[in-house]
């Protein structure tokens, strides 16, 4: 025997959007409301995991009790004028609620309060829909995966004369999100930060990472100088691995002050094969780029020491289990995750392909940088690794 589809009731729909936003995944939503996690999957997917807003009747229409009151006094042969008397109304809106509901003999007041409803949804066309070059603009950005906030940022300022080629970012991830509008194919989710169908809650919670090892004659994050935390100067990195299926992995450099980075093929995960790709990218820098390194505690720097002697650059570890103090990497991780998601055997990818990667990131514009380019912070016409 088929199972009938499970509906939810306005209640049940605003506590599924609830729990979404606290976190909530959706086998636990669907053991709340004794439902599938598909059907609480269907029911968030048509607005991408954000929540509509409630939508609320003009307090100038008319209600179901006035449209109850009209079919009772239709009923007793009542004109128009005078319902309209009795309902402070004026005669036309009756007149014209009457023609449009099957007149006199058939009027039926909650066929007519459905019917209006109905009529209700028709809402403006948003500013995507009604800007195709703006909307292009926009799709193309994506494509080169800028995030949303950055394309927002670089049209306030390169259209800073053209309000309506201006649009915040918070459209820009509804028009992708929200499949029942359509204003940008869902598809360009693929293009987003984390690549996800629908938008999550920020209390969704991930494992972290609970290695642990020791670095012989590692110097703390914590004696690292104040000019270096305040990123004052450009030249201090933080770095870091990028892992791929089949132990295959890349090393990731970030300037501090500029966010300038460099992403490096590596023959291995040990420590030799990570030594050589460092000190060929810094051995390429002029000297007043290569003032300091940030690492985590994994072995594959245990050589550190060679790198400083070889290149006089400091090396600095973080504590274990503290990612934030290398934030800006992490971050750039993300952002390298874009172009190769996990479980991506990285072995295919030549260095020239890594370049064009990391000159696609150093040529967006961030938020941070007030939406200058990484490139040129850093310096216009600097070449850093070839």
């Amino acid at each position: 025997m088929k199972r009938a589809k499970r509906t939810f009731t306005q209640d049940e729909k605003d506590l599924v959007f609830r729990l979404w936003k606290q976190g909530t995944g959706f086998s636990d939503i669907g053991r709340v409301l004794n439902a599938a996690p598909g059907t609480v999957f269907t029911a968030l997917r048509e607005t991408g995991g954000i929540k509509p807003n409630p939508r609320k009747r003009n307090k100038q229409h008319l209600t179901l009790e006035e449209r109850e009151e009209i079919r009772v006094a239709l009923s007793a042969k009542m004109s128009l004028r005078a319902i309209a008397r009795m309902l402070n109304r004026s005669p036309s809106t009756i007149s014209r609620e009457v023609a449009r509901n099957r007149g006199r003999r058939y009027y039926k007041a909650v066929d007519a309060d459905n019917r209006a409803k109905r009529m209700a949804k028709r809402p403006k066309l948003g500013v995507l829909e009604r800007n195709p070059e703006l909307r292009k603009i926009i799709m193309a950005k994506l494509e080169l995966k800028w995030s949303p906030e950055q394309i927002s940022g670089w049209l306030s300022v390169g259209y800073s004369r053209r309000k309506h080629m201006q649009v915040s970012h918070e459209t820009i991830y509804k028009s992708i999100y929200v499949r029942a509008k359509s204003i940008i194919h869902h598809s360009f989710t693929q293009y987003l930060r984390r690549g996800r169908p629908m938008r999550h809650s920020r209390y969704h919670r991930r494992s972290g990472d609970r290695s642990f090892t020791n670095i012989v004659n590692g110097i703390s994050i914590h004696e690292r100088s104040k000019n270096i935390d305040n990123r004052k100067s450009v030249g201090h990195w933080e770095g870091d691995l990028v892992s791929g299926s089949r132990n295959t992995h890349i090393a990731t450099l970030v300037d501090r002050k500029s966010r300038f980075t460099i992403i490096l093929k590596l023959a291995g995960k040990d420590a030799e094969s990570v030594l050589a790709a460092l000190l060929e990218a810094f051995k390429q820098m002029p000297a007043e780029y290569r003032k300091s390194l940030t690492w985590d505690r994994g072995m594959e720097l245990a050589k550190h020491a060679e790198l400083t002697k070889e290149i006089g650059i400091p090396v600095y570890f973080c504590d274990p289990q503290c990612p934030w103090q290398r934030g800006t990497n992490e971050n750039t991780n993300s952002l390298i995750r874009q172009y190769f998601p996990r479980k991506t055997d990285l072995s295919p990818h030549s260095q020239e392909k890594l370049n064009d990667v990391a000159t696609q990131l150093n040529e967006r514009p961030r938020k941070i940088l007030k939406y200058k380019t990484p490139s040129h912070i850093i310096e216009k016409g600097v070449a850093m690794i070839s």
